[in-house]
């Protein structure tokens, strides 16, 4: 068996490496997120293929008559292989249930599963040492938020309070993944520095495990209309293993008036967390009836409009931005 690089821009190999993917179940989502694609061969034929965006394996396909066995574990050490010349150690994959199995005999563990699909990682880092390096506390009322915060808003300022009151302490979890207009290093700061006064609150970074779950593959679910809930229900189980270790009994979000994403969210969260996480949802916060977002802030910014700004966001918030508007201006000028 030969194995190869396949370059994907070149029709030759897209076409042989469409067509297994798709015999497959697999469904092609956007070819920018994948950096590196390999092939193996048996007399000319392409029987197996895999790929990576950094550290997450994706469209692992082999023909039905060489699955398992030899051609997987050769695929997939490759793959962990040439992750490894880039000092890429920690290694994520997404999959349906039924290749859990055969993912757990090269190693790699679970770290979330739902009814459709199964997040595992290998190598040297675990969800179980993420946890192992978040703070403790003790209390009978631990809850949690998880935010993003592009940027911290008073309406994000207004359900930390809310938790904070009803909380011996609150877990806040960070998104960690540069892909808004404001850094994870921004928005964590700005997150600190807006709620420095309540020393209940517990600003924490969510690691690789708060991400967007909107970034979660879903080429493995045939159904499309099915993405969103098997995106958030995957990551609902995340939150769940991560609440357990801490002790946390709550979690509050805002309610969604705006995003049917954010909405279908909210109700994987209540159908996953309970019983052992109950969930409190919030009405948003208003300025005169107008519902606080940061969509609204971003939307702001870019008409260079400061005034409106002011209106949305807390003072530490405000001073950053009115600072750094050149900065964030040049940023959504290119797209961020």
């Amino acid at each position: 068996m030969e194995i190869t690089t396949l370059d994907l821009k070149d029709s030759y190999y897209y076409e042989q490496w469409q067509v297994l993917i798709e015999k497959e179940g697999l469904v092609i989502e956007n070819l920018d997120d994948i950096t590196e694609t390999f092939g193996i061969y048996e007399d000319d034929e392409l029987i197996a293929t895999g790929s990576y965006f950094e550290n997450v394996l994706k469209y692992l396909a082999i023909e039905p008559e060489f699955q398992g066995g030899a051609v997987f574990n050769k695929l997939v050490s490759t793959l962990i292989n040439e992750l490894a010349t880039q000092n890429i150690f920690h290694v994520f994959v997404f999959t349906k249930p039924q290749y859990k199995q055969s993912f757990e005999y090269l190693g790699f563990q679970v770290v979330a599963e739902t009814d459709v699909s199964v997040l595992l990682e290998t190598g040297d880092y675990s969800i179980d040492q993420y946890i192992a390096d978040l703070p403790k506390v003790d209390g009978k009322n631990i809850s949690a938020i998880v935010m993003n915060a592009n940027p911290f808003t008073l309406g994000h300022r207004y359900l930390v309070e809310q938790a904070a009151k009803a909380s011996d302490y609150v877990y806040l979890f960070v998104v960690n993944q540069d892909a808004s207009l404001f850094t994870t290093k921004e928005r964590m700061d700005l997150i600190e520095q807006g709620t420095s006064d309540l020393d209940n609150v517990l600003v924490v970074s969510g690691g690789q495990y708060m991400v967007s779950f909107v970034t979660f593959p879903s080429y493995f679910i045939k159904s499309r209309a099915d993405v969103a809930t098997y995106q958030t229900q995957l990551d609902a189980r995340v939150f769940k293993r991560v609440a357990k270790a801490l002790h946390i009994t709550k979690r509050f979000v805002g309610s969604e008036p705006y995003s049917p994403t954010t909405e279908i969210y909210n109700q994987s969260l209540a159908k996953v967390l309970p019983p052992e996480v109950s969930l409190e949802i919030l009405d948003r916060k208003a300025v005169q009836k107008d519902i606080i977002s940061a969509t609204k802030v971003r939307s702001a910014i870019q008409n260079n409009d400061l005034t409106k700004v002011q209106k949305y966001v807390p003072v530490t918030t405000f001073k950053f931005i009115k600072n750094n508007l050149p900065t964030l201006l040049r940023r959504i000028h290119d797209g961020n």
